[in-house]
């Protein structure tokens, strides 16, 4: 085992919100995020992944938020939240549960994917190219269920990798990238921690740690890299941010509040964050 990842997780404008504000305060107590050799994310987190990956400063995406700038209009009806948990849930097996899912989302009725690509664009700000800096963004394939990972060697456009791993499941469209069809990135789980496994330095930041239907959550996932003998730290809302964040993390007025506590959050961890993060170890 060697080298640091930085793992962003999944959670909709609010979670992004308070991810940003997490990333922000560590940033600012000494916690040098530049020191991951590889940033993987997943929905939001590979949008906040790719821009950090970019060079954006975490004080500037965190602002952004407070700011209520990279506004995103992601409107979930109860009809759509009802098909998602029927489906989620309606199997105990993994797979099964998955592929519910994405054929769900494949005959769902939505916008088209432009709205989609439009709407991932303007949240990279321009960016196109793949970063410099070795970037992970995770997608699950709808027809097979199987989670994969877009890099720079994948010969996809950014673009289309970030917009695949944020398609929320009979929210978004499916997007349709190297002949396939793809859901978000968290349908499985919501940060994908495992995709960090081999490093062994990991610093995790998870805006939803509990996974919807049979799949492990971020906890469970810390504990089996733990066990593989990698040093963890997950980081995930505390009390003060959940009641920031609210039950609809879809909800723009709640952003400014939940970046607030993210970046309160994130201050007071960083001294435990292991100095491997600081430049020593």
């Amino acid at each position: 085992m060697r080298g640091t990842a930085l793992v962003l997780g999944g959670g909709g404008p609010v979670g992004g919100a308070w991810l940003t504000g997490v990333l922000a305060g560590l940033s600012e107590a000494g916690v040098d995020l530049d020191r991951a050799d590889v940033i993987i994310g997943t929905s939001a987190g590979a949008i906040f992944g790719a821009r950090l990956a970019a060079g954006e400063a975490a004080r500037e995406m965190y602002e952004r938020q407070v700011t209520r700038a990279d506004k995103v209009e992601l409107r979930v009806t109860k009809a759509q939240t009802i098909r998602f948990l029927w489906a989620a849930l309606g199997s105990r097996d993994p797979q099964r549960s998955v592929r519910r899912l994405g054929r769900a989302a494949l005959r769902a009725r939505t916008g088209p994917e432009s709205e989609l690509l439009d709407a991932v664009g303007v949240l990279l700000r321009g960016a196109r190219d793949w970063p410099g800096r070795a970037l992970r963004i995770a997608a699950v394939d709808a027809v097979t269920g199987t989670l994969e990972t877009f890099d720079a060697d994948s010969k996809l456009p950014l673009l289309e990798a970030v917009a695949a791993s944020c398609a929320v499941p009979l929210v978004s469209p499916p997007v349709t990238a190297a002949g396939r069809r793809w859901i978000d990135g968290g349908s499985r789980t919501t940060a994908n921690l495992h995709l960090a496994a081999g490093h062994r330095h990991i610093l995790a930041v998870a805006p939803i740690p509990t996974a919807v239907g049979p799949h492990p959550g971020a906890p469970q996932q810390a504990a089996q890299l733990a066990a593989q003998g990698a040093e963890i730290t997950l980081l995930t809302p505390d009390r003060a941010a959940r009641k920031a964040m609210g039950r609809d993390l879809t909800a723009d007025p709640r952003r400014p509040a939940a970046a607030r506590a993210g970046y309160a959050q994130g201050t007071a961890l960083a001294p435990a964050v292991p100095a491997v993060w600081r430049g020593g170890g």
